[in-house]
This record gives structure tokens, C-alpha cells and sequence, in this order.
């Protein structure tokens, strides 16, 4: 099997080395974007839409589909090789017109955990 490098495979090794460097020496990755966890509880199955969701959190991070259901995930993920950890993340599951089937929101940030109360005192 015959290989083909565009560029050569040592710039191509120097360019991932170059990519990678600054993530590295930085010791910390962030995924997503941040989003207010002040909606949470307001959220309601069979009654809020996909619509309503975006307006509230903007535009998920990715989509999918789980057994046939249309799914969207929000996240907030900030991790450092030093020890922190702040991650956030909301995952809808919807009906077929687009309302909320059902949610799950996890979060490493103590703060959060108001948010998470208020939703089960709401439930």
C-alpha cells in the first residue's frame, strides 16, 4: 500500500506539533460556551420548545438522535491539568413537535446546585 503526504510527513508532524503546543503548555481545555443555568427550572416537558431552548441558551453545541428522538446537548466544559474542573451540561430529549420529552442538567460547579434544587422544587 503505496502513501501519499501532502507537504510531506515532517511538516505534518510539525504542524500537529504546532497545534497541540499551545494546548499543552496552557495545561487546560474549554469546551462549549457558557449558558445560564437560571432557565433550568423554568424548562417544562411537553411544553417548552426547541425554539424556546435556543432563545434561552442559544445554539446547542452538537444535535442528534436518540431511538428516534430528536436531542440536543448545551455544554460549558473548562478542564485544567492543575486540578480545576468546571463543567456544565444540559441534554434534551424532544417529541415529535418539538417540545421537551425530557432533560438532564449535571454540573461540577457548586454554584449550580441552587439551580438544580430550584428545578426539583418545581417539579
Amino acid at each position: 500500500m503505496k502513501r501519499i503526504c501532502v507537504g510531506g510527513e515532517k511538516e505534518m508532524k510539525k504542524l500537529f506539533l504546532i497545534a497541540v503546543a499551545p494546548v499543552a503548555l496552557s495545561g487546560c481545555i474549554t469546551l462549549g460556551h457558557p449558558f445560564s443555568v437560571g432557565h433550568i427550572p423554568s424548562i417544562q416537558i411537553s411544553k417548552t420548545t426547541q425554539d424556546q431552548l435556543v432563545s434561552m441558551f442559544g445554539q446547542p453545541y452538537r444535535r442528534g438522535i436518540e431511538d428516534g428522538d430528536a436531542t440536543a446537548t448545551w455544554l460549558n466544559y473548562h478542564v485544567s491539568a492543575f486540578g480545576s474542573e468546571r463543567t456544565r451540561d444540559l441534554y434534551v430529549r424532544f417529541n415529535p413537535n418539538a417540545t421537551v420529552k425530557s432533560y438532564s442538567f449535571n454540573s461540577t460547579i457548586p454554584e449550580d446546585q441552587t439551580a438544580i434544587e430550584r428545578a426539583r422544587a418545581a417539579q
